[in-house]
């Protein structure tokens, strides 16, 4: 393997190898089953190992069915020397682990190691489940036989996954017991140090040719420098980032700063097992910590409903929230002294005293700075939660920290999405990520879209903010669903026409004695609901935006997508809101420079769903009638592929109903 700066002779080396390796009689075709050149394929790989030659950056858009996955392996793994992967999920981390790297590595007959690395709260923590063994207060009857799977699991597994024990769910609340946090790590002073499965998991990232990791994971380790991702960055010579699309968003999750009131009432929780472990002698443990989490539950009250976001000037003076904030900070204040007194009885109680002095002096730089210097380029703003109120701290950019990021040893940064560019425009992208003036490209999907595919845009459609909008969007989709048997997505912009969506077409399937599973998300997890939707061959999925990206169905079992509106997001939302008025203060238009390009993104992600192969054939339905009468609709659908387009019901029931022999 080769990580030394390539002159052009090698790149034309390689640009050889790469036409050889992907041709009808190369390495691919003889060593992956149903592998067939594409020339867009072989092209995004050349544009790859170009970049890791010369140590550059490229910015790669790749249509459905490029198969960008192997475009970037190859290179990747002949000539990338240390390679950092980085995908949107831990799905798609699973997938690229246990599928396609083996199959690409087998093809090409290299000898390259590969290390799967993901957040600590994915692995089991001996301390943690000794603990919770011991004196844990679990929190539903569930987790009385999920907690014997666990430890039956942890005398087997090698790696501490919780992605291999299929029987306790994934978001079970018991994994909250089991697993570590940054702030309750014990580190090198535990017991179980030698046999941790994060530290086992970091070092053989330490030691591995390729390691895959997410998005989540590599972001939150260059703010938080907790993940492992630090250590590895570098000696990395080569990052890929998969789903690239998707990184402006997370990015500023963790560039910001995130203080809540659940984690007060996790610290909470830990006070009273340890002080009354260690120290129950030194403190009247249960009235300190429910004087702590009393506090923590008024300031969440302080907020009068579920999924408020405001901003901090739109908090009004006269609000609870104030003086709730500054108790909780007393309280907190006092645990603190409390825990210091008896610190030196066990380390898990000095650690204790360091997280309750933390979150005291995070809540305290939640209040804006009265320097102007410090408190610019940032949005403070809070979102309520059923149990929990979080209060952030945004940036207005992510492209400076980013670039940042990016300085210093030299490697190669590939950032491949199928949606990065608007109508082959990646201003938008490259302003936002701070990637100036770096080469980027566009490879147009194989698919037959013309001959695929259908636009269909309904006629008679209300403006999407009236009232009974979502109605008539089942009145206009039922014929459609009707007339492909099924076998279709609606994609909803929110929760609220999700659950509308679902009432209507329960009552009218019902009515109309129509035989079509009805598969509603939140009824049941993702994964459950796609393997049901693909093991019916007729059912119709209700879904938001987790259903938007990242979903594959092949094959005739979906053959229609409905989407409600244009997913522009909501106009309250305080960071948007900040960044729209910052644009505007430096004289660019927030809706046409930011909002649109955001939303045309999104939309192409949604409509993705529907040609996933070059068998498939469908219908896309878009409802919102913006998209033909105001003058930015032209921009939006220019910038999907070159479907069919139609108005007429009767062109789509023919096309549905009289496939082409």
């Amino acid at each position: 393997m080769s990580d030394s700066p390539a002159d052009t002779s090698s790149v034309q080396v390689h640009d050889a190898e790469i036409a050889r390796l992907f041709s009808d009689e190369g390495t691919l075709c003889s060593g992956i089953p149903d592998f067939h050149p594409r020339q867009s394929q072989t092209d995004m790989a050349r544009a790859v190992a170009q970049a890791i030659a010369t140590q550059g950056t490229l910015l790669a858009e790749a249509g459905t069915g490029t198969g960008k996955t192997f475009a970037y392996l190859v290179p990747a793994l002949l000539w990338g020397g240390k390679v950092i992967v980085s995908t949107g999920t831990k799905n798609l981390q699973d997938q690229l682990f246990l599928r396609d790297i083996p199959v690409v590595r087998k093809a090409l007959n290299v000898p390259v190691s590969v290390a799967l690395l993901k957040g600590r709260a994915n692995y089991v923590c001996h301390f943690h489940l000794d603990r919770t063994l011991q004196n844990g207060r679990l929190t539903a009857k569930e987790d009385v036989g999920y907690l014997r799977e666990i430890n039956r699991f942890i005398k087997t597994t090698g790696t501490g996954d919780k992605a291999e024990l299929s029987q306790v769910p994934e978001n079970a609340l018991i994994w909250n017991l089991v697993t570590s946090t940054r702030d309750n790590c014990l580190g090198a002073e535990c017991a179980h140090y030698q046999d941790c499965f994060v530290m086992k998991a970091r070092k053989e990232a330490q030691q591995a040719d390729v390691v895959v990791v997410n998005h989540h994971l590599f972001f939150a380790d260059v703010a938080l420098k907790d993940t492992g991702v630090a250590e590895l960055l570098p000696t990395a010579n080569t990052v890929i980032f998969d789903e690239a699309h998707q990184l402006p968003d997370t990015a500023t999750l963790f560039f910001g700063e995130t203080v809540s009131t659940s984690q007060v009432m996790e610290l909470c929780r830990d006070v009273l097992a340890e002080g009354l472990t260690h120290a129950r002698d030194g403190a009247d443990w249960g009235a300190l910590v429910s004087s702590v989490e009393k506090a923590a539950r008024d300031l969440r009250l302080s907020f009068p409903s579920e999924g408020m976001k405001l901003a901090f000037p739109q908090i009004a003076a006269s609000s609870p929230f104030f003086p709730a904030l500054e108790h909780l900070k007393a309280m907190l204040s006092d645990m603190a002294r409390v825990l210091a007194t008896q610190a030196e009885r066990a380390e898990t109680l000095e650690q204790c005293r360091g997280r309750a002095e933390t979150l005291g002096a995070q809540f305290a730089a939640w209040v804006p700075s009265q320097d102007e210097k410090e408190r610019a380029g940032k949005v403070l703003w809070a979102e309520a939660f059923s149990q929990s109120l979080q209060l952030h701290q945004t940036p207005l950019s992510i492209a400076p920290v980013f670039s940042k990021q990016r300085e210093g040893t030299p490697r190669a940064w590939i950032f491949t999405s199928a949606t990065l560019a608007v109508k082959n425009d990646f201003t938008h992208y490259s302003a936002q990520m701070g990637l100036k003036d770096e080469p980027a490209m566009t490879w147009p999907s194989p698919f037959d879209y013309a001959r695929q595919a259908l636009l269909y845009v309904p006629t008679s459609l209300p403006e999407p903010n009236s009232l009974g909008y979502t109605d008539a969007v089942i009145d206009a989709a039922l014929p459609v669903i009707e007339a492909s048997g099924g076998r279709a997505f609606l994609l909803c912009t929110t929760l609220r026409a999700v659950k509308r969506a679902a009432e209507r077409l329960r009552e009218e399937f019902e009515r109309r004695k129509l035989p079509w599973p009805l598969l509603v998300q939140g009824e049941l997890g993702r994964n459950e609901l796609l393997s049901q939707f693909r093991a019916a061959g007729n059912a119709v999925l209700i879904g938001s935006q987790s259903f938007w990206e990242g979903v594959d169905v092949r094959g005739d079992a979906l053959s229609v997508v409905i989407i409600d509106k244009l997913p522009f997001a909501p106009p309250d939302d305080p960071v948007l809101a900040a960044r729209i008025s910052d644009m505007e203060k430096r004289g660019l238009n927030g809706f046409m420079h930011h909002q649109l390009p955001e939303a045309i993104i999104n939309l192409k992600q949604g409509a993705g769903r529907l040609i996933r192969d070059e068998s498939d054939r469908g219908v896309l339905m878009i409802c919102d009638p913006r998209l033909i009468a105001k003058p930015y609709g032209r921009r939006i659908w220019q910038s999907l592929p070159p479907f069919l387009r139609t108005r007429e019901l009767a062109t789509v029931e023919n096309f549905l109903q009289n496939p082409p022999h």
